[in-house]
């Protein structure tokens, strides 16, 4: 059949051969003298099981390229239905890095961008538009958002660029946070009826039917752990959500509510956000991986670079432009002109040094030391221009025992484990 197609087609004299469809490669036949007529019955023997197996070794090369074809086109056809392209698809598997959260089935990009991005109050929406467009189109497939962000403005924001792009839902992780939700009382906190509440107010402002992952954002001490984790689990058996994860817990809370869970036969948390850079590592280095080993729970980690603390910008002070002169941001300043402050601004200072020395840039390197965590799943970026995200997407491929030596001999503060401590 196949060999018949080739006969049909173009090149010489209009016809393709076989080996031009499929690349394979054929010896040429022997040729008989014509004045030969007569040859010995060994000789014809033997150049008869040549020609043989000659032709067993090509039809199986033509097998085995017609179930290739046949494959790709399958595959093709199956993309295109979808409204995809084989090429996109192997340009979108080599862009990003994917890990799953914790020890969840849940696959999300490494680098997530986070609520910055989405504040609509304070940069422009057709910038959150450029920015979303940018990391999607790189392979960032997490974006979080929470009910407290510009009053809910931000998850407005997030959900009408979503509707105008028409990305396909199944393709990215939307996630957001509940805690802070209005001015009555019955409007924050993590009650069974906030929670429910507050998760249908944003289900509605970000236009969608589900979440992939709700997070209390935060402890609520006036709310039974029981009655929260129900209520978690509520939303997830409703459709509401696929996952649920905590937002500034400790370790000792996130724990009660996994063993909650186990008691009653509820679902468990499958993730932590926390703050981790160079001067916040405890919790992510020590805590939570105790909590990834026993109980599965990854970390989000969000402030890679410290409030921009990392980038260099307030070495010389602190600019007009920052965040540190904004209006709500008093405690920053604070923390930038304290003594504190200052040695930190110092070693940041080597730590630019180090990331020259590397060839990348003092982000970069902040970012890839914090993806280096164990448990870590996903880092959430914070940026307010392109220029920013394009710079955090061209993270160091890997961070080498001898860097993160390096790094942690010239912060001085790398904590001990309780193994450790107790050596």
């Amino acid at each position: 059949m196949f060999a018949s197609r080739g006969a049909t087609g173009g090149g010489k004299g209009g016809k393709y051969s076989v080996e031009d469809l499929y690349g394979i490669s054929k010896k040429p036949k022997a040729s008989s003298s014509s004045g030969s007529i007569v040859a010995k019955s060994g000789a014809r023997s033997s150049k008869t099981s040549e020609q043989r197996t000659e032709s067993e070794a090509l039809a199986s090369q033509i097998l085995e390229a017609a179930h290739r074809l046949v494959e790709r086109r399958r595959l093709e056809l199956y993309l295109r239905e979808c409204g995809l392209s084989l090429a996109e698809c192997e340009a979108e598997r080599s862009a990003m890095t994917y890990r799953n959260l914790g020890k969840s089935g849940l696959r999300v990009s490494c680098l997530g961008l986070g609520e910055l991005v989405l504040k609509a109050g304070e940069i422009f929406i057709s910038m959150a538009e450029n920015l979303m467009t940018i990391a999607y189109e790189n392979g960032v497939n997490l974006f979080d958002t929470a009910e407290v962000y510009a009053s809910g403005r931000a998850e407005i924001t997030l959900g009408n660029i979503i509707k105008k792009k028409g990305w396909r839902r199944s393709s990215f992780v939307i996630t957001t946070k509940i805690y802070w939700g209005g001015q009555a009382e019955t409007e924050r906190g993590l009650s069974r009826k906030h929670i429910i509440e507050g998760l249908r107010g944003s289900l509605s402002r970000l236009q969608l039917d589900y979440v992939d992952i709700v997070f209390a954002n935060r402890n609520d001490v006036n709310s039974p752990m029981e009655e929260i984790v129900r209520a978690m689990t509520f939303v997830i058996n409703q459709g509401m959500a696929m996952y649920w994860g905590t937002s500034r817990w400790s370790a000792m809370e996130i724990m009660e509510a996994y063993s909650v869970a186990r008691q009653f036969n509820l679902i468990p948390p499958v993730c932590e956000q926390a703050e981790y850079h160079y001067f916040q590592r405890d919790k992510v280095e020590v805590q939570l991986p105790e909590l990834y080993h026993k109980i599965g729970v990854g970390a989000m980690t969000w402030s890679p670079l410290a409030c921009g603390l990392i980038t260099g910008k307030y070495s010389d002070g602190v600019p007009e432009c920052s965040r540190a002169a904004m209006k709500g941001y008093q405690w920053l300043k604070e923390r930038v002109n304290s003594e504190e402050g200052r040695r930190q601004l110092a070693k940041i200072k080597e730590l630019h040094l180090l990331a020259d020395r590397l060839g990348c840039t003092a982000a970069q390197l902040a970012i890839a030391w914090c993806l280096r965590s164990e448990g870590v799943s996903s880092v959430l970026l914070g940026v307010s221009n392109t220029d920013q995200l394009l710079e955090n997407l061209g993270i160091l491929s890997q961070m080498t025992p001898q860097t993160i030596t390096e790094i942690d001999a010239l912060l001085g503060n790398k904590p001990h484990s309780k193994k450790e401590s107790r050596a």
